[in-house]
């Protein structure tokens, strides 16, 4: 029997929703073992102070359980 776990993260990037993305499944892999996939809940733009935007995304990683 499998039995998998899903967590949800947020992860942000200068460089766009896909770098994110990218970016914040790296960073799951690394802390989590089994990782099988994610899915991309919502997706935001927040602009600093001098107008450079900051993606983000939020996610939630599936991952198996030992």
């Amino acid at each position: 029997m499998t039995i998998a776990k899903v967590v949800e993260i947020s992860a942000d990037s200068p460089n766009g929703f896909d770098a994110a993305a990218k970016e914040g499944l790296q960073r799951a892999r690394e802390t989590l073992d089994g990782v099988k996939g994610a899915w991309i809940k919502d997706q935001q733009i927040e602009l600093g102070q001098d107008g450079t935007p900051s993606y983000r995304v939020n996610m939630k990683v599936t991952f198996v359980m030992k």
